[in-house]
């Protein structure tokens, strides 16, 4: 039987089930592939400020440093302690990256780490509406209607809202002179997107956030980082 001679409904339903099966394939066969991390990145270096009383302006560091973290008093207390434990071991990787070591406890660092991070959730992107979270934005679909072929409405409760999110993120590392307590180094990393939560996503953010350290590039700059699904 040819689909235009089925009644409309059936013709919308059929047309349904093959795009949701079309996107199911896509689907799967991403699961092999890449997402990226867009980060927009800006940093400040100051190493020419970080002073030691009676010595002259320091150089710009060479690997290897010491350093230990700092913590505000909000970030010591509770589930924001655990999260900030969580927080500064993937700063703690990506600073090894760079060839920046955490000191051992009780022996002295030269320098001092601070790390924070934000989430804003939203609950669809700046550009979307809310409507636009309906299935019924494509084709002959309505927000929660069918519209046949002879102009009649029949209501869908079964598609329902999607749910999907979009957030706003960014994460920030401080690098004070120990002995002065002067911030010698500032950078930000800010991205916004789908993707879930997770530890990969937040180390790609502070990689991101330490390109080019010590000596970064002036100015705001995209800073990509491709990970596996």
């Amino acid at each position: 039987m040819h689909l235009t001679h089925l009644p409309v409904p059936q013709r919308i339903a059929l047309h349904w089930r093959g795009l949701l099966a079309a996107l199911s394939v896509l689907a799967l066969g991403g699961c092999a592939s890449v997402y990226r991390v867009d980060n927009a990145v800006e940093s400040f270096p100051r190493w020419s400020e970080a002073t030691v009383t009676g010595q002259a302006p320091a150089a710009v560091p060479t690997a290897p440093q010491s350093y230990r973290f700092d913590r505000l008093p909000s970030q010591t207390r509770g589930q924001a302690a655990a999260d900030q434990d969580q927080l500064e071991q993937l700063a703690r990787a990506a600073l090894g990256q760079v060839g920046w070591q955490l000191a051992e406890p009780g022996a002295p660092a030269r320098w001092t780490v601070q790390v924070g991070a934000a989430t804003l959730r939203l609950p669809y992107a700046p550009w979307e509406s809310p409507w636009d979270r309906r299935w019924g934005g494509f084709g002959l679909m309505g927000r929660d209607y069918v519209v046949t072929g002879s102009g009649h409405v029949i209501w869908t409760p079964m598609f329902m809202p999607m749910d999907w999110p979009y957030y706003q993120r960014k994460v920030s590392l401080l690098i004070r002179q120990a002995g002065s307590g002067e911030v010698v180094y500032e950078t930000h990393a800010a991205h916004d997107g789908r993707w879930n939560s997770s530890p990969e996503l937040w180390r790609a953010m502070l990689d991101a956030a330490l390109q080019g350290f010590p000596t970064p590039p002036a100015g705001t700059r995209q800073v990509n980082v491709d990970l596996p699904r």
